[in-house]
């Protein structure tokens, strides 16, 4: 099939975007949701289950603390708080985790580690995917069903310091805040600062229910000297003061409320040994979680070890200690030891509204939720439930309601791990079977886009693409009816859901037919290309198909810049390898102008004839009229060897000099400004250049900078343009001039009057 190469690119993009848009369907599997997860009008809880007799409990349960304070330590990593760093640096957390009246757990955090996802896992219960990595550079507000707009809208008063991402996540949600950036690394001072400094005055009013401190100094100690670095002491020591003036001040308060309140620390993430996060590794996804409370009563000598737990568990808990419904997309479930010291009846109402909750997402989300234990577990759990009630409410208080009663809540909570538990692998589990065939579609075009370069490149911009002989031959549908094998098999067999198995078999089929043709088409184009490349070396005498130096050096490059993308770490760092391999580059090249250059070069008529075998070997399958035309030019011009000796004088030492120019200036370069996260708060030139008191040598820099631009360029132009281009760069040094970049030579540097400016202005403030 004859096609030009417009058609053809365009029906390539159309397969790649549907192979891509498959893939993306596996990779990122739809999310666990509640088909009224869009709406946050207040639904009827569930009754209190009752067998043979009516329960008057129907509402929802009165809330456990009066006020909640929840403490965010960014990238806190459990070992900080429950290890030997915290009993250094924390002394006070640790006597509340040992001695005080607390419930300390260690809460996994599902990857993507980075700080959006993990608030919205914290608020919302849910797990969400890896396509809020790129939403946390733009956090927009979250729609989902939350423990923050429950509080809004039960009236409850929200205060809210620190990270932004809380206030654009939230908008319109807090009666006062005051966001700052998370993106200046090497601040770990200020940020810190800006928390703390409302704490004295809020901590003595009482007009709020909800406070949320958001502290991101040691997220930015971690990126920028990691977490062995001794400022991490440091600032882990401010934190436990922190924590302690805010113990102290609540302890102070309940005193005049009837209810206590609760003091949460936890951290969004943890880092890894190098400081950063984002990934899955055990430092990145323990974090601690300590609950914090008078209610929470504590016997001497009662030892508590840290609980492992799921960091999406703390919606559900702060959901019932507020008085709150549990979020509807919530897949955790409630911290018991929260509710460990509440009555009986109290005990099973809380764990009867979390199973519930988590059934009814299970339902709408999971085609059998019939089968799955904790469906089972739940209605034993529920018809026991109602058995108690009965003997509760005829004031029956004998041992028997006491064991019944410990069995029931052994029955809910078994029901709800098992619930929470099967949702969350709902979330994460991937569809490998879609993104198999989605990049199995997206690498086919892509080898025959590079097996039709060569003839969509040639001047009629036509080729014959080998799509029609392959689909009447044994081959396509050998291939068709092993994939359509290999679909049965799989849409059988799995236990899982895949889109392509959900999707109609005619649909289905179109699928198999389409990755049939293409792999065909692909072989049927390889093997004309392998076929003339031999016919080619035949009829060549001196043929040469080693691969160069530069060639390998520029392929291990590529591959190896591709390969270290799959990491987070590099992908902060990637100027490093930018700068290895353009220094690789520049050297490989100076040894090669050197080689070919040099006086007595005998292998420059290899070099041609490999040069025209080179030119053979990627002839495509249908070559241009003009391709011998070009080869014998080629060959002409490689005839006369140049050396130093045929070049002028400024010739050879331009050529001698390049290189080590050009290396000279990527040295510049780089020491110019330093960028990615690990050594961003080093000091530089451009650092140096930027500052006030060298603002006469950056402008004698960029004169002469501008200079040497139009030196170079005005050479082949007109006289006009030599003009145009004059008052074009005069241009550019007068507006850096104008915004206080550069100097005018007739301009004195008036630093030292901004500086007495500015201190009048600091003054006036004062």
């Amino acid at each position: 099939m004859r096609l030009g190469s417009g058609t053809f690119a365009a029906c390539c993009v159309v397969v790649e975007v549907l192979g891509v848009v498959l893939f993306l369907r596996g990779f990122f599997p739809a999310p666990v949701r509640s088909s009224s997860s869009s709406k946050h009008q207040a639904e009827p809880p569930a009754p209190e289950p009752s067998a043979g007799a009516s329960s008057n409990w129907t509402k929802l349960p009165p809330p456990l603390f009066s006020k909640v304070v929840i403490v965010l330590i960014d990238a806190l990593r459990d070992d900080f708080v429950f290890g030997s760093k915290g009993v250094k640096f924390m002394p006070y957390t640790t006597y509340l985790v040992e001695k005080g009246a607390s419930h300390s757990f260690v809460a996994e955090a599902k990857p993507p580690t980075v700080t959006m996802p993990r608030i919205k896992a914290l608020m919302t219960g849910s797990v969400p995917g890896f396509i809020d990595v790129v939403m946390n550079l733009n956090s927009p507000a979250l729609l989902e069903d939350n423990v923050i707009t429950q509080a809004k809208a039960a009236g409850k008063r929200i205060i809210s310091y620190g990270d932004e991402t809380w206030v654009k996540l939230f908008p319109k949600h807090f009666v006062e805040y005051d966001g700052t950036t998370s993106f200046f690394v090497s601040d770990y001072t200020e940020v810190d600062e800006n928390v703390t400094r409302h704490l004295d005055k809020v901590l003595k009013r009482g007009d709020w229910d909800v406070l949320i401190l958001h502290y991101l100094g040691l997220d930015h100690i971690g990126h920028v000297s990691g977490p062995s670095s001794p400022l991490i002491g440091r600032k882990l020591s401010e934190m436990d003061g922190v924590l302690m003036k805010i113990h102290t001040a609540l302890l102070s308060e309940e005193r005049e409320t009837l209810l206590p309140s609760l003091l949460v620390l936890c951290g969004d993430h943890g880092m890894s040994e190098t400081g950063g996060h984002g990934a899955s590794s055990t430092e990145e996804v323990s974090t601690p979680l300590l609950l914090v409370s008078s209610a929470f009563e504590r016997k001497p000598g009662d030892i508590r070890h840290p609980k492992h737990v799921q960091q999406t568990d703390l919606a559900a808990t702060l959901a019932i200690g507020l008085g709150l419904p549990i979020p509807k997309n919530s897949v955790g479930h409630l911290l018991f030891p929260a509710i460990e010291g509440k009555p009986m009846r109290e005990q099973l109402r809380f764990l009867h509204l979390n199973t519930v909750q988590l059934t009814k997402l299970l339902q709408e989300n999971v085609p059998s939720y019939e089968k799955e234990p904790g469906f089972e577990q739940f209605k034993i759990s529920e018809r026991l439930h109602g058995n108690w009630i009965r003997l509760y409410l005829e004031e029956n208080n004998s041992e028997v309601l006491f064991n019944l009663g410990t069995k029931v809540r052994r029955q809910y909570l078994d029901a709800l791990k098992t619930l929470s538990l099967s949702l969350s692998r709902q979330v994460a589990q991937y569809d490998v079977y879609s993104m198999v065939v989605g990049t199995v579609v997206v690498l086919e075009v892509l080898t025959l886009l590079l097996l039709s370069i060569p003839q969509a490149l040639s001047s009629k911009a036509e080729l014959e693409v080998p799509l029609l002989s392959p689909v009447f031959s044994l081959l396509f549908y050998l291939t068709f009816l092993v994939l359509s094998a290999v679909h049965v098999i799989v849409c059988t067999s799995t236990e899982s859901s895949c889109y392509l198995c959900s999707l109609s078999w005619l649909t289905a089929g179109g699928v198999m037919v389409l990755v049939s043709a293409l792999l065909c088409a692909v072989v049927s184009a390889l093997t004309k290309v392998l076929v003339r490349g031999k016919l080619l070396s035949k009829n060549a005498a001196h043929s040469n198909s080693r691969w160069s130096e530069l060639d390998l050096l520029i392929l291990l490059g590529t591959l190896g810049h591709v390969l270290s993308l799959g990491a987070s770490s590099f992908i902060e760092e990637e100027h490093q390898t930018w700068y290895f391999l353009v220094s690789t580059l520049c050297l490989a090249l100076c040894h090669d102008i050197y080689r070919n250059y040099l006086p007595g070069d005998d292998c420059e008529p290899q070099r041609c004839l490999h040069v025209e075998g080179g030119f053979d070997g990627a002839t495509p399958a249908l070559q241009d009229k003009n391709t011998s035309s070009a080869v014998l030019e080629l060959n002409r011009g490689c005839k006369s060897p140049s050396s130093l000796g045929t070049l002028r004088g400024y010739e050879k030492w331009m050529v001698l000099a390049s290189p080590w120019v050009i290396l000279t200036c990527c040295r510049l370069l780089r020491s110019l400004n330093q960028t990615g996260v690990q050594w961003a708060h080093r000091p530089d030139l451009g650092h140096w250049l930027t500052s006030s008191d060298h603002k006469a040598a950056l402008s004698v820099l960029a004169a002469l900078s501008l200079a040497v631009i139009f030196a170079l360029i005005q050479r082949r132009c007109s006289p006009a343009s030599k003009v145009a281009m004059a008052l074009g760069l005069l241009g550019v040094y007068c507006y850096r001039a104008a915004i206080g970049n550069v100097l005018f030579p007739w301009q004195q540097d008036n630093k030292d009057i901004s500086k007495i400016d500015l201190k009048n202005t600091t003054r006036d403030e004062a």
